[in-house]
């Protein structure tokens, strides 16, 4: 598959010197697999999250809002290099753009200089540093996305040149690459046995439980679900006066309404499977919807929202 090969960025620059900049990188950096370095350029910034969010801008930027974006989540790289003198943001660009064209990524959104939106894109597109802030008046954008069936592979680049600064970086061009390959959250990881739900239930009268998971937009449990709906079955059958709230959450994704409907649905579902699977009397569970209304984390991040998809165990008063 022609996506699955490194990309080929035309050089520029002799072999030799490519290799001898290599050896200047940020300690621990690498190059994204999918994608190779303009020849001569040096990593000095570099991150990598297995799971994390990223907001795509795909859309000019005035004040702090962007015209169009789009929300994803993933493995998030982020690589920038800086590039020797004597070459130009476009002769960069598209080298980059060309590279990616011919290994079947689709052009989202491209702009440059101040037809982004000027010092409002630039401050949305990269992190504030010397090298690429205010770098309005020589900044090239490119937004791309590769469909594949095991998940998309988002890019980002941002281009600019170094006018604003003095020293040995002014004039030198900056590569600000971001690449997000979608992909679900790992889940089930955790887990919460029958003791732990007991102690929970009766310090502080409810507990959460991650390890019950539904298909998306679904009430259908996950196969996954199995291990924790054990264990709620086992903390029932050891202690057969306790009787339950099953309460579901979302994060807030949609409409309350929608959510407050497929978290109630989900909850029903989970008393249904206790019910029929391990023969818990229904009288003993309640199955109820909050949706979004009771968050535990932020809604702004991947890893909020995560937390703020949950099952709690409420414990019922008799």
């Amino acid at each position: 598959m022609r996506a699955m090969i490194a990309l080929v960025l035309v050089a520029l620059a002799a072999i030799g010197n490519a290799a001898g900049a290599r050896a200047q990188d940020l300690a621990g950096a690498k190059d994204h697999p999918m994608i190779s370095r303009y020849p001569s350029a040096v990593i000095d910034r570099f991150a990598e999250e297995a799971f994390d969010d990223h907001t795509l801008l795909t859309g000019e930027v005035k004040g702090k809002t962007a015209a169009s974006s789009i929300d994803l989540e993933g493995r998030v790289t982020e690589i920038r290099y800086w590039i020797a003198a004597g070459r130009s943001s476009l002769e960069v660009f598209s080298n980059y753009r060309e590279a990616l064209g011919n290994s079947g990524f689709e052009t989202l959104f491209s702009c440059k200089n101040k037809t982004c939106g000027g010092r409002d894109f630039n401050h949305a597109a990269v992190p504030y540093t010397p090298e690429q802030g205010d770098a309005y008046d020589d900044q090239r954008y490119l937004a791309a996305r590769l469909t594949r069936g095991e998940g998309d592979i988002y890019v980002a680049l941002y281009i600019n040149r170094a006018y604003g600064i003095g020293g040995a970086k002014k004039d030198r061009i900056y590569v600000q690459l971001t690449v997000v390959e979608v992909q679900p959250m790992e889940r089930g990881l955790v887990t919460v046995d029958a003791a732990a739900m007991r102690d929970g239930l009766q310090q502080e009268g409810h507990i959460a439980i991650y390890g019950i998971l539904f298909e998306t937009d679904s009430a259908k449990v996950n196969a996954t679900s199995r291990p924790a709906l054990d264990e709620i079955a086992t903390l029932l059958k050891t202690n057969s006066e306790l009787e339950l709230l099953v309460v579901g959450h979302t994060d807030d994704r949609g409409t309350l309404s929608y959510n407050l409907d497929l978290s109630r649905r989900r909850a029903q579902a989970v008393v249904e499977f206790l019910r029929l699977e391990f023969g818990i009397a229904a009288s003993r569970l309640e199955g109820h919807g909050v949706g979004f209304l009771a968050p535990v984390a932020s809604n702004d991040h991947a890893a909020g929202r995560a937390l703020n998809r949950r099952v709690e165990l409420v414990r019922r008063r008799q």
